[in-house]
């Protein structure tokens, strides 16, 4: 793992969770195809032996939008491991899926220099007990700082108004680390999965409010990064129901 240093003009946003099955390579996939539809060459790194953000980048059409992909989990006896993870000149994001069940050093690496790093947190109280473990050592053992590194948890996989969601909500409440995205348990990012593509990339009618949630989240990143926001590709609505955790059911 690692990224090409010295390049001041990358914004480094590492997908992070040890624990498998919440969501990464969905969130990695789907932010690279929203640069990528703004007229961007992101950079797609796979740190995952399974591979599944590069068979994504497989399936996708040469007719899209364009996304660089580096299989970063891979070994090559004839490039040094700079080459194989260098960073064309036009990319300025580079979107890091990470694999599960990382060691501390393998963290302390993958941070090192990152811009940001997005946790995605799934609605159960298994992966919410696992989540408040992981942030605290993150933040304590790996001395991440918070002034340096912008973090932000997204809420993967959500069902309206269910008491696992009203659950997770109170726990990312009680955390300084923002909540800038909740992502609905859509069978749209599936579906864009399928095909290669990201759900802004589906057709207008379907996944709108996914659309919606992705662009809060590049908001949030290009906060850092780019001036430009999605909203010139995808058109951003007032629709606050993600956010919203009434009686639950």
């Amino acid at each position: 793992m690692g990224f090409i240093r010295n390049r001041s003009d990358l914004q480094r946003i590492v997908i992070l969770n040890p624990k498998g099955g919440c969501g990464k390579t969905s969130l990695a996939t789907n932010l690279a195809s929203c640069f990528s539809l703004r007229g961007e060459v992101p950079t797609l790194m796979d740190c995952d032996s399974q591979g599944a953000s590069m068979r994504w980048l497989e399936k996708r059409s040469k007719k899209r939008p364009s996304v660089y992909g580096i299989a970063a989990y891979r070994q090559s006896l004839n490039v040094t491991r700079t080459w194989q993870q260098r960073v064309p000149s036009e990319s300025r994001h580079v979107i890091v899926d990470t694999p599960a069940g990382m060691e501390a050093s393998q963290i302390h690496e993958l941070i090192y220099d990152a811009s940001n790093v997005i946790i995605p947190v799934l609605p159960s109280p298994i992966d919410i007990r696992y989540a408040a473990r992981f942030i605290a050592e993150l933040l304590l053992i790996a001395q991440l700082d918070r002034h340096e590194v912008r973090v932000g948890i997204v809420a993967n996989r959500t069902r309206k108004n269910t008491r696992s969601l009203h659950q997770l909500m109170r726990f990312l409440s009680s955390l300084k680390i923002p909540l800038v995205a909740v992502l609905r348990d859509s069978q749209c990012f599936v579906t864009a999965a399928g095909l290669g593509i990201g759900v802004v990339e589906l057709p207008d009618h379907q996944g709108r409010r996914d659309r919606v949630a992705l662009s809060r989240l590049v908001g949030w990143l290009d906060q850092r990064g780019t001036s430009q926001s999605i909203a010139s590709v995808v058109p951003v609505v007032t629709d606050t129901d993600e956010f919203h955790v009434g009686p639950f059911h």
